[in-house]
């Protein structure tokens, strides 16, 4: 069984000290996955380019941002049999509850590219006589987002959909009990969002 590795600048990696780890399929016992396993190097490269895609996407207008976060909501839906497969086989969900999370995290998507456009800033009142004074909305970089593994869709997308929504650049850090879901997640957003924009 192939290992799955990082989305490191919009490509797959095998991370820099070749180690892995094993899920195991809590009904079979069964390896379900094998896995990078992150070293602190990864780290590094990860931060590093995460910062380096934030360059060009924090600068992507929002109607931008928007299609392209729809558009991994659609890709989202497509795969639902994928997701559900390695739901079943890495956390021993369900069928129902897995499809239930992969239309919900498609939603969460379509949520947060909707917000794009809802990004305000706002006039705040003074004290001091002929001065203005304004609170302006922008992204503020590279944003960490840690996922657990009971709804691992649900909250992997959630984890990441409104940092980007709101151009900021994301590091998804995965599960252990999920690391293929939570993968899946993040080649959808790479191949629907950043192989156009920007890497990740």
């Amino acid at each position: 069984m192939p290992a799955i590795g990082f989305i490191i600048d919009g490509k797959e990696s095998g991370g820099a000290s070749g180690k892995t780890f094993e899920r195991k399929d809590p009904i079979t016992g069964k390896v379900a996955t094998v896995a990078a396993a992150a070293s602190l190097a990864d780290v590094d490269t990860v931060a590093e380019a995460a910062a380096k895609a934030f360059e060009s996407w924090s600068e992507t207008g929002p109607n931008a941002r928007r299609a392209l976060l729809n558009k991994a909501a659609d890709l989202m839906d497509s795969r639902t049999a994928e997701f559900t497969r390695l739901m079943l086989e890495e956390t021993g969900a369900t069928a129902p509850w897995a499809g239930f999370n992969v239309h919900l995290g498609a939603n969460i998507l379509r949520e947060a590219a909707a917000l794009t456009t809802q990004i305000t800033g706002e006039i705040i009142p003074s004290d001091k006589p002929g001065i203005m004074s304004m609170a302006v909305r922008q992204p503020v970089g590279v944003v960490l987002g840690m996922a657990p593994w009971n709804a691992p869709v649900i909250l992997g997308v959630r984890a990441v959909a409104a940092a980007l929504a709101c151009g900021n650049t994301v590091i998804l850090r995965s599960s252990e009990t999920c690391p293929g879901v939570h993968h899946l997640i993040i080649k959808i957003l790479n191949d629907a969002v950043f192989r156009q924009a920007s890497p990740m």
